[in-house]
């Protein structure tokens, strides 16, 4: 197969598994979701949804993440690991978004880059879940099976992105995005398959026989 036959029967045989995938990350709303996003951060979505249960009570919006202070939200997101450089991130964001945007979320990528603790992948996932505007946020799960199945051979998650970008529909990359990651949690995982066991390594690579080493993202 050539790339970009891979490509095809990749997104054929995920829209098969996976028709309807939901954001794992529970929000109400766009602030609510960038501030899910951030936590997530070497933590599990699992471990998240229970902490933003119960600080999303409390606060929905810039405005009243600010009046919980830092030692309450701390207490909250404890258990999401990095805890206090998240509690930081979180109130210099809010800070920000009050001061200068009206306590909206920008929709464009670059200005939500400017936040703190907001990456290029948080900013992605942010305008596609939020906003509905195209963008293939890529993490390290995808970035590792891009490299397994052959669609790229990035040294890191943005050159990997940008591979992604050429060989997908724009109008796909949000849900592909959720796709790859829930494809690998469940067949493709980091110790595990290794590009020779799941069915779509099997089916794209059926000779190979030695472990895919994965570039560092």
């Amino acid at each position: 197969m050539t790339r970009k036959e891979r490509a095809i029967y990749i997104q054929k045989e995920l829209e098969k598994l996976y028709p309807n995938p939901k954001p794992p990350l529970k929000f109400v709303n766009s602030y609510t979701l960038l501030i899910a996003v951030l936590l997530s951060a070497q933590c599990t979505d699992e471990r998240v949804n229970i902490v933003t249960k119960d600080l999303f009570k409390l606060a929905k919006n810039p405005k009243d993440m600010l009046k919980l202070g830092e030692k309450r939200i701390y207490q909250i997101i404890k258990s999401c690991g990095l805890a206090p450089k998240k509690t930081k991130a979180i109130l210099k964001t809010s800070k920000i978004l009050c001061d200068k945007f009206n306590s909206r979320i920008p929709r464009d990528i670059e200005i939500l880059e400017t936040l703190a603790g907001v990456g290029h992948k948080t900013a992605s996932v942010v305008v596609n879940q939020a906003f509905g505007h195209p963008s293939f946020a890529v993490d390290t799960h995808i970035h590792r099976l891009a490299q397994r199945w052959g669609l790229s051979k990035g040294k890191n998650v943005q050159e990997t992105e940008k591979d992604l970008k050429l060989l997908f529909p724009e109008d796909s990359w949000g849900k592909l995005h959720l796709q790859i990651i829930f494809y690998g949690r469940e067949f493709c995982s980091a110790r595990e398959c290794f590009g020779l066991e799941c069915k779509i390594c099997k089916a794209i690579y059926p000779k190979r026989r030695s472990k895919v080493i994965t570039n560092k993202a």
